[in-house]
């Protein structure tokens, strides 16, 4: 069961920020800055310039050389996780401890024990609101995909399809952070925020099977030594669902040309979600047609996509006024209990439940 979280906090939000990365810089520190009454009082980046840099360019009023100070700062309310995975956790518990709310960037931590430790420390606290961001890539369409859902239009769901890629291997690419396991944990490309989707439609896995292959073993970081890659650059995973569907992941970057979009065949009908279309047809039906979708609400900044609530939803629940729903650390467990699984498997060479 999911529990919404929400507080209760009067006067101005103070929220300090580390890790002002691209989607914190694209989406966080404008979806915060459009929101009545915060303010952005600190940055902790992996840099001193870098710190400095996000201060001046984004009005963020004092820099610190490490998180940790930024953390204990008696004059910050919540802090804002924009680092990649490996500091989630540490980030996480001292913030909490600290007495501070917390909304973390995804994907929730490095695997599933760290996930579970930030879901118990939050629990330990339930004055505090955290957050961990949602996958962003449907929010706008996915209550007119659960409508239809459940209105029967393509009746029962059987199986779900979904491929992520569809560039061909490129052998020379340059290792980058979610390359790393150091960074990135378990966290194979978008393969916990693409099953996080999946789930907000047609519910949980309980079984997965794996098969992951490295077609580039080697590739150069950006100090241009070259590194072993440990994570693999092609997953095919098949699991069953608690509906009773089965699922088919493809998260790959060796499908040339291949056409990415998830898939939903139904008894009667068919649902597909691709290119930020929603298209849709019934038995007897001739092909696919664009399904409407109702507009959003308008975004503060033009990297904001439709749906988008994220700062949103987390101020109003630190007042008092609303509660978090996408997405709570509960939600954040579930999806990396099934990527977890998908290690499992990939390591044993057989099927392996999907802890819950």
């Amino acid at each position: 069961m999911t529990s919404l979280r929400t507080a209760r906090t009067t006067g101005t939000i103070r929220v300090g920020i580390v890790g002002a990365g691209n989607n914190t810089r694209n989406r966080h520190i404008p979806g915060l800055k459009a929101q009545p009454d915060v303010e952005l009082v600190s940055v902790a980046n992996r840099s001193r310039a870098s710190s400095e840099r996000a201060a001046a360019d984004h009005g963020i009023g004092r820099v610190h050389d490490h998180w940790r100070d930024l953390v204990k700062s008696d004059d910050v309310d919540a802090v804002l996780i924009g680092t990649w995975p490996y500091l989630h956790r540490p980030v996480t518990l001292a913030a909490l401890a600290a007495g501070k709310h917390v909304l973390t960037e995804a994907r929730l931590a490095l695997n599933l024990a760290e996930a579970r430790e930030m879901l118990a420390a939050s629990r330990s606290r339930p004055e505090l609101v955290t957050q961990v961001v949602p996958a962003a890539m449907t929010l706008g369409m996915d209550a007119t995909i659960c409508q239809h859902i459940a209105g029967g239009y393509v009746g029962d769901v059987l199986a779900v399809e979904h491929l992520s890629g569809g560039g061909f291997i490129d052998r020379d690419a340059p290792m980058v952070w979610r390359d790393n396991a150091v960074y990135s944990g378990l966290n194979v490309g978008s393969l916990g925020i693409i099953y996080e989707t999946i789930m907000r439609w047609v519910g949980p896995a309980t079984r997965v099977s794996a098969l992951g292959r490295t077609f580039v073993p080697m590739r150069r970081d950006e100090a241009g030594v070259a590194q072993a890659m440990e994570l693999p650059d092609h997953l095919e995973i098949l699991a069953d669902l608690a509906c009773g569907a089965t699922l088919h992941l493809q998260v790959s970057g060796v499908l040339g040309h291949g056409t990415p979009g998830t898939t939903i065949y139904g008894s009667e009908g068919t649902l597909r979600v691709a290119g930020g279309q929603l298209l849709g047809a019934r038995r007897g039906d001739g092909a696919l047609q664009p399904l409407p979708v109702p507009e959003s609400a308008p975004r503060p900044g033009r990297h904001m996509p439709p749906g988008w609530r994220v700062e949103e939803e987390f101020c109003a629940a630190v007042r008092g006024e609303g509660a978090i729903e996408r997405n709570t650390f509960e939600i954040g467990v579930q999806y990396m209990a099934f990527t977890e699984a998908v290690h499992r498997s990939l390591g044993k060479g057989r099927a392996m439940p999907v802890e819950r």
